[in-house]
């Protein structure tokens, strides 16, 4: 069963419509760098660039009593996290945390409407908004069903094609089937076609099982992903299914 508190969380892509969205379940007692990798799977990103998560405890602040850890509190009011390292940027009054180190309770503090944002691909500039919805207990729920997502619309990001304006032109491609563009990205992604309105919920509690452990490995370890874990992830089981 679940003995962890378990966190619910809503999450939507920024600058981007139609909405991208997920609502998603994770036990109390993950990292935040696990948060962020569990986000990284929701939202289809293949852990090839660096990312970080940053929370405004200023504004977290206003929805409860007290802010634990005041102390600490950069000048802009605002907690990196990021792996591999403790202070970057002393000169500005930034700080950031090692994400792997940092328990994610310890840094929200369980009232809803809490915030924090994710930041994949400085280049492209992801960014996924989340909120803390509710902090709830289920004894009948097993601890392997976490993390878990309730519900969502839209497919994700696609890496490497220029941010949210990328993804825009990309959708508009598919969606008319002609032109430059879409010959383009047809080759470039090596498919006719993508619904990037597109959601399966079952898919995607199946990859949140597996795919977190993986990107573990791959930023805090370095460890390559095997042959069977890159089948995985470019979900090669799909193809046998439909046999």
């Amino acid at each position: 069963m679940a003995s962890q508190p378990i966190y619910q969380f809503y999450a939507e892509l920024n600058d981007y419509q139609p909405k991208i969205w997920r609502r998603f379940q994770v036990p109390g007692n993950i990292t935040i760098a696990r948060l962020g990798y569990i986000l990284m799977t929701l939202y289809e990103m293949q852990a090839s660039h660096l990312f970080r998560i940053t929370v405004p405890v200023l504004e977290n602040a206003r929805l409860g009593p007290s802010l634990p850890g005041a102390g600490t509190i950069s000048q802009d009011g605002v907690w990196r996290f990021e792996l591999d390292c403790e202070e970057l940027f002393p000169e500005e009054g930034e700080k950031s945390f090692d994400a792997s180190a940092c328990k994610m309770r310890s840094v929200l503090h369980g009232y809803p409407g809490e915030k924090l944002t994710l930041e994949y691909d400085y280049g492209d500039g992801w960014e996924v908004e989340v909120a803390l919805e509710m902090i709830l207990t289920d004894k009948e729920l097993p601890g392997r069903e976490l993390p878990r997502v309730l519900a969502g619309e839209g497919y994700g990001i696609i890496e490497d094609c220029g941010g949210t304006a990328g993804l825009e032109r990309l959708a508009e491609a598919f969606c008319q089937k002609s032109g430059d563009d879409y010959a383009h990205y047809k080759r470039w992604l090596g498919r006719d076609d993508l619904d990037l309105n597109s959601f399966d919920l079952d898919d995607m509690n199946l990859r949140l099982k597996k795919v977190p452990r993986i990107y573990t490995e791959l930023y805090e370890y370095g460890y390559a992903p095997s042959q069977r874990s890159l089948d995985f992830l470019e979900r090669k089981y799909q193809d046998n299914t439909r046999r």
